[in-house]
């Protein structure tokens, strides 16, 4: 069950309530009643738009960001739901690093709130690269109901292993 490979740094107890939403078919209504509808951020223009504003309200003076994408090849499997990297390209005999933002393709069809939380996430890597505490009270600063928005993404991961998207 997909449900250990999302929440396995979580407690016995908290594993035990979501087996029981999961048994009860009850994980997709919890959900829709938190997240009754899907974001409209459809590609990669709308997302650039997107992340640059999160980008302005609370990171202004961070480097740019050269490339912000869906990416088809992120997997959630290995723990990428987003990416952030620095491209270094040799140009005159010179190294220059450039910014990027992916984020995966799982997230098109998803809340808005999982999107932000993701942005939030990679955004932090522009300042802290480490997930240390300066680098989630980043998070928490940008998104102050960010552990809760994580949580509540993995059990939307789980249903989508499952049983697929909650909207249909």
């Amino acid at each position: 069950m997909p449900i250990h490979k999302y929440l396995a740094q979580y407690p016995a107890s908290v594993i035990s309530q979501v087996e029981s939403l999961i048994h009860n078919n009850q994980l997709q209504h919890y959900l829709l009643e938190r997240y009754p509808a899907p974001h409209s951020i459809a590609n990669d223009s709308d997302l650039r738009t997107y992340v640059q504003a999160l980008k302005n309200r609370h990171m202004k003076n961070s480097q740019p960001l050269s490339k912000i994408i869906y990416d088809n090849k992120l997997h959630v499997v290995h723990n990428a739901l987003g990416l952030h990297s620095y491209v270094g390209r040799n140009h005159g005999g010179k190294i220059k690093t450039r910014n990027e933002l992916r984020v995966s393709s799982v997230f098109k069809n998803a809340p808005e709130a999982f999107l932000n939380m993701i942005v939030v996430h990679e955004l932090a890597h522009l300042k802290e690269i480490e997930h240390n505490r300066a680098f989630y009270r980043l998070c928490l600063h940008m998104l102050q109901d960010y552990h809760q928005l994580e949580f509540d993404m993995r059990l939307y991961l789980i249903q989508l292993e499952l049983a697929g998207s909650i909207y249909n």
